[in-house]
């Protein structure tokens, strides 16, 4: 992978570990020494595609690739006007030709495809449908919805969880303060020895900090109103009754005849044996197999008898 490094003035990370490089909507990357440099009077040329850029423009840069740097951008810019959900349109198909359509014009604008025809299409669609997209900008979607009520729960829970410390520290302290209270009015008025009335309250201290501690308070809603959504219970899967587990058994083969000499055996015969090549070593294939197949095509079937087969008296007659 090419180090990470600035275009212009070839600053790399290994030589300045701190280098930051911003992009703009052209999605060339400049360290940020180049972008202070050059946009001191706050608009220039960028020196790789010569577009005039703002300085305000410029951000941290997030891909390597310039051309996807340049996508996200756009698209966010995109579906700023480009707002309509599934819910607003009639059919499946009208939301799929309208998707099409964002990802032409977002094509187009990246790769430099008919840039000022698809300037003027967003300029008439923000036009035709302005009421529409302002609409739409203050309309959440689905996943939207469901992730800002989770959020909101996370913050209730934190609230509440916020809550319950500050109220056991402050319970612990009244008890301290209390036990201590009430040690020193023992100390003073009791007529027990000190060191039994130091054990009776160091018992008592121990019971007090090994009390179980209450539940936690739950709450049914938001601070809102809105109530908690409760997560679907699922069954859990059944148990399907295994069989028993796999042992590997050795493969044992009757070839009828004497087994085989082991290519150690024949070592010193195959000596002279053409060596396999660079190619068919790639498959695998060894020239001690050929060898050892031959042998055993040999071999086998040297003990078999074949067996008269027994002749009834009709088919002697």
């Amino acid at each position: 992978m090419d180090e990470i490094a600035c275009p212009r003035c070839k600053t790399t990370k290994y030589r300045n570990p701190s280098l930051k490089l911003m992009v703009n909507v052209c999605g060339h990357a400049l360290c940020e020494s180049c972008v202070e440099l050059l946009f001191v009077k706050g608009a220039n040329t960028c020196p790789q595609c010569n577009i005039t850029l703002r300085r305000t423009n410029f951000r941290l840069q997030v891909f390597e690739d310039a051309v996807v740097e340049k996508e996200v951008d756009i698209r966010k810019r995109v579906l700023k006007d480009f707002n309509k959900h599934e819910e607003d349109f009639e059919s499946l198909r009208a939301y799929n030709d309208y998707l099409e359509e964002v990802e032409t014009i977002i094509y187009n604008l990246t790769n430099d495809v008919d840039i000022e025809g698809t300037r003027r299409k967003i300029e008439q669609y923000k036009r035709e449908n302005k009421t529409q997209i302002a609409k739409g900008k203050s309309k959440l979607s689905h996943d939207e919805e469901l992730l800002q009520e989770l959020l909101e729960q996370e913050q209730q829970e934190a609230e509440l969880r916020r809550q319950q410390l500050l109220e056991e520290e402050r319970t612990t302290q009244r008890d301290k303060i209390k036990q201590k209270e009430m040690l020193i009015d023992d100390l003073m008025f009791s007529d027990l020895p000190a060191n039994k009335i130091l054990a009776t309250h160091g018992d008592r201290s121990k019971a007090t900090a090994n009390k179980p501690l209450p539940p936690k308070p739950t709450t049914a809603e938001f601070s809102t109103g809105i109530k908690f959504r409760h997560r679907e219970a699922f069954l859990p899967v059944p148990k399907v009754q295994e069989g028993p587990l796999y042992s590997y058994t050795v493969l044992e083969v009757d070839l009828c005849g004497p087994s085989a000499p082991s290519p150690k055996t024949l070592a010193s015969y195959t000596a002279n044996v053409r060596a396999a090549a660079d190619a068919e070593k790639a498959g695998g294939f060894i020239s001690d197999y050929a060898c050892q197949r031959a042998l055993q095509d040999s071999f086998c079937g040297l003990f078999f008898r074949p067996t008269t087969p027994h002749r009834t008296e009709e088919e002697v007659s």
